[in-house]
């Protein structure tokens, strides 16, 4: 039984790394390497990265990636946190209904009301504006970090608020010096998860974005396809060049990450 547990968890490992190895290979070969793209190149062609940084304008993109995703990030966090503490602590009927709704917002795929959403925004002439994606972004990941921040809260005993509450502490006292400190892995895993949402978002982007200097760093990857040209090997550089700030983001927050997804997604 353990060796097959085993073979499963190699399959599975290998099949998650082809696309990875996939994306290298396109990389670091030249546009004009027309061979499969299982075949490595032992060329190491540094220009797609050249091209792919200047001709994409990827220091813009990044700066309004690094924007949108910390006011959204910072936003559900404050927002998550000061909403799952009453929802945790105080088991009425009223909180069980905003509960269950907000859990039942995470089944709704954002695309149902992209039209209208669309729609609503061009009336109010706020196309190519930063507040056009952060409030739709910070409305769809609420639902997550809230259902995270309650079954964390939940977890944590009640009797520190009784104690608190003894020593003339008041509730935002509570909040504020025992429970928030005590958020840091479900804060990680909250960051992770909407962070990489943020950063990797296309569809409101590509809608709500549209001029040039607003473009994500998905939405200016974009521009290398188009009807007579496909800069595939620029795109796949890119992609290389947009993933390393979320490397560096798990590899600092690793360590909280699965304590708080597995202790958030547990209701107390």
């Amino acid at each position: 039984m353990k060796r097959l547990s085993r073979c499963i968890m190699y399959i599975v490992g290998i099949l998650y790394l082809i696309p990875f190895y996939i994306l290298i290979n396109l990389a670091f070969r030249p546009a004009s390497n027309s061979s499969s793209y299982w075949i490595p190149s032992f060329n190491l062609y540094l220009d797609n990265f050249k091209n792919a940084w200047l001709e994409a304008n990827m220091i813009s993109a990044f700066k309004n990636n690094i924007f949108i995703t910390l006011v959204v990030v910072v936003s559900v966090i404050v927002l998550g946190a000061f909403a799952s503490y009453p929802l945790a602590r105080y088991k009425t009927k009223f909180n069980n209904f905003i509960y269950t709704l907000c859990v039942s917002c995470m089944i709704v795929p954002p695309l149902t009301i992209l039209v209208p959403l669309y729609k609503l925004i061009v009336n109010t002439t706020g196309t190519s504006t930063y507040l056009s994606v952060i409030l739709p972004h910070i409305a769809y990941q609420l639902p997550i970090t809230i259902f995270l921040f309650t079954g964390f809260i939940g977890s944590i005993s009640k009797e520190l608020d009784e104690a608190a509450l003894i020593d003339g502490c008041g509730r935002f006292g509570i909040f504020f010096k025992i429970i928030f400190p005590l958020l840091k892995p479900v804060t990680a895993t909250v960051t992770i998860l909407v962070g990489v949402a943020i950063w990797n978002d296309y569809t409101f982007s590509i809608f709500f974005l549209q001029k040039p200097n607003m473009y994500t760093l998905t939405v200016a990857l974009n521009q290398f396809f188009s009807q007579f040209s496909n800069q595939i090997n620029w795109v796949a550089a890119g992609c290389i060049i947009g993933t390393i700030p979320l490397v560096i983001l798990y590899l600092f927050l690793q360590k909280y990450f699965v304590k708080g997804l597995s202790a958030g997604a547990v209701k107390g």
